[in-house]
């Protein structure tokens, strides 16, 4: 993680180069443009509202089910599209790959910058359904920001996986969609924690992005903090796929260029 920060730091314009590619890229000639970051997880809200609140009653921690299930889908929409760009990434660019040397997890980290501006343009929605809902913030949402960072260090280390995988075997990126959407009912998204049985909660628990997407929704419409330990025990699974994936990739990354 050191080595990819450094890497960042020193090549920052050429990880800002990427990023506004990407970005721009993403919405080239499209009608919609930077408003599709907003239907994606808007369009899913509305039929987990109809499926999950309507037809099935699943409780919403008292929350207007709406506000609740976008609240969940924003920060997971933003994990799965930055682990499908971060994987396809190295394939991707194979024509810049094979012809020069950079630090090839500069792609990684513009991929995830550059769905970060994504989750910017879908938060200005929810702050209008904060306000439409009359969602008051506390001093709460402060946990905001280490959430997100222990999501995005996870981010990494799982597109440190999947990418170097990627570039031998090109099924990854046809099995990447089914497995993320796997890992969205595995996770509080659509539902809320605590109708997880107790006797299942400590392996459900083992899930990182669980008390991560539990704990935005605590700090932004609960007034509460995380939960602590689960959320310690994410930050334990989180450092060793990262640990696991950088170490992967790095060694990986020297084939790269023959292989691709």
């Amino acid at each position: 993680m050191l080595e990819v920060i450094g890497n960042t730091w020193r090549h920052w314009d050429l990880v800002l180069s990427f990023t506004l590619r990407d970005i721009k890229a993403r919405y080239k000639q499209t009608s919609l443009g930077i408003a599709w970051a907003i239907v994606q997880p808007l369009s899913i809200m509305v039929v987990f509202t109809l499926v999950f609140s309507v037809f099935a009653k699943v409780p919403s921690d008292g929350l207007p089910y709406p506000i609740f299930a976008y609240n969940g889908l924003i920060f997971w929409t933003f994990f799965a599209n930055s682990l499908t760009g971060g994987t396809l990434s190295m394939v991707a660019n194979s024509p810049l790959i094979r012809k020069i040397y950079f630090p090839r997890e500069t792609l990684l980290v513009s991929v995830l910058l550059a769905s970060t501006f994504d989750l910017g343009i879908a938060l200005l929605l929810f702050a209008v359904m904060l306000v439409y809902y009359k969602v008051a913030l506390t001093i709460t949402v402060l946990w905001v920001f280490p959430l997100l960072a222990l999501q995005m260090v996870l981010t990494i280390g799982m597109t440190g996986l999947t990418s170097a995988a990627h570039v031998n075997y090109r099924d990854i990126g046809h099995a990447l969609p089914l497995f993320t959407q796997l890992w969205m009912f595995g996770t509080p998204v659509a539902y809320p924690i605590r109708v997880i049985p107790e006797w299942l909660k400590p392996l459900y628990m083992l899930n990182p992005m669980a008390p991560i997407i539990d704990g935005y929704r605590r700090a932004f419409l609960l007034g509460q903090a995380p939960d602590l330990p689960a959320l310690a025990v994410s930050a334990v699974v989180t450092i060793a796929v990262a640990t696991l994936g950088l170490v992967v990739f790095k060694r990986a990354e020297l084939t790269f260029a023959d292989v691709i």
